[in-house]
């Protein structure tokens, strides 16, 4: 047994390592969805391809996948096959992250001759074929090329054919696979120093650490699940989807030190969007409102998942089936904390949180004289949800981890002018707490030829819902050229058009009544509301 203080300096050391591994990535990746957007992770994987631990900006969702995605690869590529120098790889949504675009990458780390772990990172690639939209697809052979689990490295060389399907099968290859290469050396990085940590404290293997992490870990765990009343909550949310609303609905038990969700009577997976989420996926953003409300501090690694069970119907929307299209898998996922929360809130306190305006993806690619050849992101959030004792953020990541790539970033690699970026009064929730004030952003396309925008929306019909009489964000809104618009196949951008996000804001927690004046008053001062809101939301006479 690890004493607690040795414990804790030597997690703390693991996740400073994967935090160098995830500046090493933002500083030799190609793509903005990589640098500039931050939309990967880096992961430290046991022996056994379960997880210890995550650099801090890790997106919390591919954090809970990558050790499931870990052990189904070790299945095809067992530990004892492995030398060093290789690099295994996927992308099928079904091992993975739920679409395409998401590479898990593992490396060995081997120490004395022995494999002792793994550097995992996920990353969403600029691209990876198919058709250039987003939401609209019948299947997923439709959504780009499908890796099966493989080596992309054997012995430290490059598999030639495996990077030769990859680059021939996307628009920007030198964007692919300069991020693939790039993540395999800042795995190098991380695997010197892991090597240099187990030397330091004369460790031969991280097995005796990685059984005190998750054991201490699921020990909390299931101490602060048993702290809450055993019973049953259960509570139904309609969202967006795509052309048609879906619902979805849980059914939360708490049973002694476990919890139990069961998504029943959740919409069917469907051909009408590219929104149908596989298992792994629904039960990453089925953890994560449990761990941040449960047990915020502790770093996030595989023992604190072991509590927590997750059932879904095969074919309902949230563990849909093969070949159903989930390239837009995040329009019902990033809904999910919205659900649970509506089922157990009464019973988790300061730690439940009303409905967030949610990411809007938003990209631009094409191919024009001065810029060449360009896929750019940016990963703009809404408002997000209050909470019991305090009010709603600006737009921010939630639950997704993302950042927003700067204006300069866009307009310097692609065609755009951002013509404004400001904050939306009036656009949260009232309540006690108030929701999170949304954004509008607005582009044009300053070329001269056309280029291909695709935007994933989200909450343009079904509000961020408020919580114990919280009143919902407002919706939001696109329009092209000043006409609202509601489908998204990939949009022709033509020199002068000009798109326009409104996006929802967050839902505020707790009845109208009870906020007090001083508080209206701030947010007068702030801009989050107007004179006729605060009349309208609040009652208030100013």
């Amino acid at each position: 047994m690890i004493d607690p203080i040795s414990l804790e300096i030597q997690w703390q050391r693991l996740i400073s390592i994967m935090d160098e591994v995830d500046n090493a990535t933002v500083r030799t990746s190609f793509s903005t969805i990589v640098g500039d957007s931050r939309d990967f992770a880096c992961i430290l994987v046991d022996q056994d391809g379960s997880s210890l631990c995550q650099s801090s900006f890790s997106p919390p969702n591919f954090c809970v996948v990558l050790p499931r995605t870990a052990k189904v690869v070790l299945s095809k590529y067992p530990v004892e096959t492995l030398q060093e120098g290789d690099v295994l790889c996927t992308n099928d949504p079904w091992i993975g992250t739920g679409h395409l675009p998401d590479y898990v990458v593992l490396t060995p780390v081997f120490h004395k001759g022995k494999m002792v772990a793994f550097m995992g990172t996920v990353a969403h690639l600029a691209d990876v074929g198919g058709h250039r939209g987003d939401i609209e697809a019948y299947d997923v052979f439709t959504e780009g090329i499908n890796i099966p689990p493989c080596k992309l490295y054997e012995a430290g060389k490059e598999n030639e054919l495996v990077f030769q399907v990859i680059g021939s099968n996307c628009r920007v290859p030198e964007m692919v696979l300069g991020d693939l290469r790039a993540i395999v050396g800042t795995h190098q990085i991380g695997a010197r120093r892991l090597r240099e940590f187990l030397a330091d404290y004369d460790m031969d293997d991280m097995v005796a650490l990685s059984d005190e992490i998750h054991d201490r870990s699921e020990r909390l765990m299931r101490e602060r699940i048993a702290a809450l009343p055993d019973g049953t909550y259960e509570f139904g949310l309609d969202i967006d989807g795509y052309i048609e609303i879906v619902h979805l609905h849980a059914k939360v038990e708490i049973r002694g030190s476990d919890i139990y969700v069961d998504y029943s009577g959740t919409s069917p997976q469907t051909r009408l969007g590219a929104i149908n989420c596989v298992y792994n996926t629904t039960f990453a953003s089925t953890i994560y409102p449990f761990k941040c409300s449960l047990v915020p501090q502790v770093p996030n690694n595989e023992g604190l998942f072991r509590p927590i069970h997750v059932t879904a119907p095969k074919g309902c929307i949230l563990n849909c089936e093969f070949p159903y299209p989930v390239q837009a898998r995040a329009k019902v996922t990033n809904n999910i904390n919205q659900v649970l929360f509506g089922a157990v809130w009464p019973i988790l306190g300061e730690y439940a949180q009303a409905g967030s305006g949610s990411i809007w993806p938003f990209s631009v690619s094409g191919q024009v004289e001065g810029y060449g050849r360009f896929s750019v992101h940016i990963l703009p959030h809404g408002g997000r949800g209050s909470m019991r004792d305090m009010d709603g953020l600006i737009p921010i990541a939630f639950p997704h981890n993302s950042a927003v790539t700067a204006t300069e970033i866009m307009e310097i690699q692609a065609p755009l002018l951002m013509m404004c970026k400001e904050l939306l009064p009036d656009s949260a929730g009232a309540g006690r707490r108030r929701g999170g004030v949304s954004q509008m952003i607005k582009f044009t396309n300053i070329g001269k030829e056309p280029i291909t925008a695709r935007i994933r929306p989200d909450k343009m019909f079904c509000e961020p819902p408020g919580l114990n009489g919280g009143k919902p964000g407002k919706v939001g809104r696109v329009r092209m050229n000043g006409e609202v618009i509601t489908r998204f196949p990939p949009l022709e951008f033509k020199p002068g058009d000009v798109i326009e996000l409104t996006m929802p804001g967050g839902g505020g927690f707790g009845p109208v009544a009870e906020r007090e004046t001083a508080l209206i008053q701030q947010d007068l001062d702030l801009g989050y509301i107007t004179l006729e809101g605060a009349k309208n939301d609040y009652g208030l006479e100013m």
